[in-house]
């Protein structure tokens, strides 16, 4: 590969194991969980890159790679396979120190990847996490990083005081320049949320990379000691303002909702159009049949589908089967799930090729206001007669 220099490229983390999504991440990293019918989580970074006009992406790996690995390829889908631009995958390895080849932390991950980095020779870094749902372009933080002459800029959003102490918050001056951070605080002084999107001067950040792997007693993370390092020392930082939609989609709960969110004639996360497009590896899958008896209200179904049953208020993905008289409400189901004739599926999320058999039943309703408890299938699984509301197989 012939590498010219860039003025920005962006490296992705996309190595967390995901455990909050249970059976979901067993055997399948968080980025490559599916997402709305027919993408990945990681396709939404991806995308906000090419869109942002970021053509080099840095995609760091590590818990169950294999999927995700073959999911990226050469980055044919996002346009970052041609002679210029690139989706190249950086999985840990051992270097000539002889330590351990695992990524120990976020900055630790970077670190190990300066090489990919200086091959580029860029003039500012935005690091990116893996399991975001969101549309965002990138390269109107950047130019708002430059204006301000800042050496790092974290987006933010504001949350509710209630749920503050869940994230990093960042408290500003009144012109957004950050003087305090706090990692999930207990008492948060303020509700500007970090959202883990970082724009750096490559500078700046390659000598508090080294410097912090330096440190026997870090823990080689960027909210615990990359960012409160840079703001002890001095550098001016800046907090970019972000009121779009945007969801960590770290919970059963969370990924649920965001899933529904896509639906509706006015969803809160508009995903359909060709404004800020979202790409992703086309399945080459035919066109989805929907029987004369079957019948579809407020749903997306993906290409290559068989409907003969009712679909209410779901997502179906790719390759899905919906036998006659099953049922199908209120529901994320996954590519390659067969659910039989006569099942009934309600508030829950069925993993990738798992089989609801005839007349069984997953899940269950709620009534208005009462908690729902989303049951929970895991690839390949099987389910011959009963999951009840919140359990997982």
């Amino acid at each position: 590969m012939n590498f010219q220099k860039k003025r920005t490229i962006a490296m992705l983390l996309a190595g967390g194991q995901g455990s909050r999504l249970h059976v979901l991440t067993r055997k399948t990293a968080k980025p490559a969980v599916p997402f709305g019918g027919k993408y990945r989580i990681i396709d939404f970074p991806l995308s906000n890159c090419v869109n942002s006009g970021i053509d080099t992406v840095g995609i760091l790996t590590q818990y169950q790679p294999l999927e995700l690995n073959e999911y990226i390829g050469n980055g044919q889908p996002w346009g970052l396979n041609k002679s210029r631009s690139c989706a190249q995958v950086l999985p840990p390895y051992e270097r000539n120190d002889k330590k351990s080849g695992w990524y120990e932390g976020t900055a630790n991950a970077i670190y190990k990847n300066i090489d990919f980095v200086d091959r580029f020779d860029p003039e500012y870094v935005v690091v990116l996490s893996g399991d975001h749902i969101y549309k965002m372009d990138y390269s109107a933080m950047v130019e708002y990083h430059i204006a301000n002459k800042a050496a790092c800029t974290i987006a933010v959003r504001e949350v509710p005081l209630a749920e503050a102490s869940r994230f990093g918050i960042l408290n500003t001056n009144p012109d957004n320049s950050i003087y305090e951070f706090e990692e999930k605080p207990a008492k948060p002084k303020s509700t500007n949320a970090s959202m883990g999107i970082y724009c750096f001067d490559w500078k700046v950040l390659r000598d508090a990379l080294i410097a912090d792997e330096a440190d026997p007693n870090s823990s080689k993370d960027f909210g615990k000691n990359i960012i409160p390092n840079l703001l002890n020392a001095g550098f001016k930082m800046m907090a970019y303002r972000f009121d779009g939609y945007w969801k960590d989609v770290g919970t059963i709960d969370s990924l649920w909702e965001a899933n529904m969110e896509l639906l509706g004639k006015n969803p809160e996360f508009e995903i359909r159009g060709e404004k800020d497009k979202i790409y992703a590896r086309n399945s080459a899958l035919p066109s989805s049949y929907i029987d004369e008896d079957a019948k579809i209200c407020g749903a997306f179904v993906a290409e290559g589908c068989e409907v003969y049953g009712t679909v209410k208020h779901s997502i179906i993905s790719v390759g899905c089967t919906i036998g006659e008289g099953a049922l199908v409400e209120d529901s994320v189901v996954m590519p390659g799930v067969v659910i039989e004739a006569g099942a009934i599926v309600r508030h829950a999320i069925l993993g990738e090729d798992s089989r609801v058999c005839k007349n069984a039943v997953v899940g269950g309703a709620f009534a208005e206001g009462e908690t729902k408890k989303i049951s929970v299938t895991s690839k390949g699984a099987v389910v011959e007669t009963v999951l009840l509301p919140g359990e997982m197989v």
